[in-house]
């Protein structure tokens, strides 16, 4: 699950981050871009279900490729090339999700569940079981149908709620 997870990422440098440009190769990819300090090195390392690339640019003796080097701009578009004819005679294969994932959407910025007809971006995510967000939050101090407010408790033993360096 945690593999399909990272690789869930990875569709997503792919789709609408750095490396968008693969996604004129048509077929399911997951990748990361890179760019060292200075852009004296960039990468790509991508993978499909049955190929994998990895593309490495920079100089045997170090030294800055230019003030446009990055690994999206630079790297993402010779890969996207190579895999276009490596993948052409291809079927669009997606990645398999392993039982137990759950794909929720998201809003792009917070990580948490989208309120109804709230605009914002929306992704999909995967998680293992347990982990997504709630459907619902609820409001400290309010009980879930918010209408009564609950009457706030203190713990028996309050000086073991809090410890310095941790939270509980």
């Amino acid at each position: 699950m945690t593999a399909y997870q990272i690789t869930s990422m990875m569709e997503g440098v792919v789709q609408g981050g750095t490396a968008s440009v693969l996604r004129e190769v048509g077929k399911p990819i997951a990748g990361k871009t890179g760019t060292t300090s200075d852009g004296k090195d960039v990468w790509f390392i991508g993978f499909s279900p049955d190929l994998v690339v990895g593309l490495y640019l920079g100089y045997d003796k170090p030294r800055s490729l230019g003030r446009a080097a990055q690994g999206g701009h630079t790297a993402a578009p010779i890969v996207k090339d190579f895999m276009k004819l490596a993948l052409a005679n291809k079927p669009a294969i997606p990645f398999k999700i392993p039982p137990g994932i759950r794909l929720v959407r998201v809003d792009a910025k917070s990580g948490m569940r989208p309120n109804p007809g709230e605009g914002g971006r929306t992704i999909l995510e995967a998680f293992k079981p347990g982990t997504a967000p709630p459907d619902n939050y609820a409001v400290v101090g309010v009980v879930d149908d918010g209408r009564v407010p609950m009457q706030p408790g203190i713990p028996p033993d309050a000086t073991n709620v809090m410890r310095p360096g941790a939270l509980y």
